[in-house]
């Protein structure tokens, strides 16, 4: 394999987690639950991420990038080992990506936008029934050799409600991001998020995760697996919990697809 072939792949290897980079991507992740708090059932879900970077022109001189989130889910319906399969809610945020510092010079990047929430779950365990918007910022830091630093945050607040029963919502979602790049190959803990519901007596999670994958390039196909594990190191007033998750994902990459 050539040194430009190698230089590529380690590359994709480190944006593959930057929510900031200009990569377009399709993300299919398995999320495997085999324990639940407060439920003897063993439940899946699975997340499909399309990100969509769009380049900057005259009229708006900033890069964007594009995530919607679509997730089928697996979700325990009581204490017994009982479960259904709904869609969740889907979830989008439109990052735009600063051009100040040079992140080539200083290794710091970031980006802010609004991250929205369209309630397309069906039920109350699957979604909120609530329209939501909110702030969503991202940023990095590659200044170290190998080593990615950063985090994506998002924080939708409902305004508007398809079901009378709804309650309002304002949570907190950060995803601590680290990454270490071995070849093509990387360690990662980075696909945990933390959630802080901001209202009185609501619920408070923050997992783990560590986990390793590769970049790979297989003729004109690009394409990034991984795999990690999560534990659920604090919870407060929640009810049915995964205790320990394990996560599979398949990337394919388009590094010169462009809009």
């Amino acid at each position: 394999m050539s040194a430009q072939a190698e230089s590529e792949e380690d590359s994709l290897a480190r944006e593959v987690d930057d929510p900031t980079a200009i990569l377009t991507q399709l993300q299919l992740i398995n999320l495997y639950t085999p324990r639940n708090f407060q439920s003897s059932a063993q439940t899946n879900t699975i997340n499909l991420k399309p990100i969509i970077p769009i380049q900057a022109f005259s009229l708006f001189p900033f890069q964007q990038v594009i995530r919607p989130t679509f997730a089928l889910q697996q979700i325990a319906t009581s204490s017994s080992s009982s479960t259904m399969t709904e869609f969740g809610d889907i979830q989008l945020f439109d990052l735009f990506v600063s051009n100040w510092p040079d992140p080539m010079k200083t290794g710091f990047g970031w980006a802010i936008g609004p991250t929205f929430v369209f309630p397309t779950g069906r039920v109350r365990s699957a979604g909120a029934h609530a329209w939501e918007v909110g702030p969503a910022a991202a940023a990095k830091y590659l200044g170290i050799p190998h080593l990615l630093i950063g985090f994506l945050f998002q924080d939708p607040i409902s305004f508007a409600y398809t079901n009378s029963s709804a309650k309002p919502q304002s949570q907190m979602e950060f995803q601590p991001i680290v990454s270490y790049t071995l070849g093509h190959g990387y360690v990662k803990s980075a696909d945990s998020t933390w959630t802080v519901n901001w209202r009185h007596g609501s619920s408070t999670t923050i997992p783990i995760s560590l986990g390793f994958g590769r970049a790979w390039k297989l003729g004109g196909l690009q394409l990034n697996t991984w795999t990690s594990g999560e534990w659920t190191s604090y919870r407060q007033y929640t009810n049915i919990t995964p205790m320990y998750t394990v996560r599979f994902g398949i990337y394919l990459l388009f590094p010169d697809f462009e809009l």
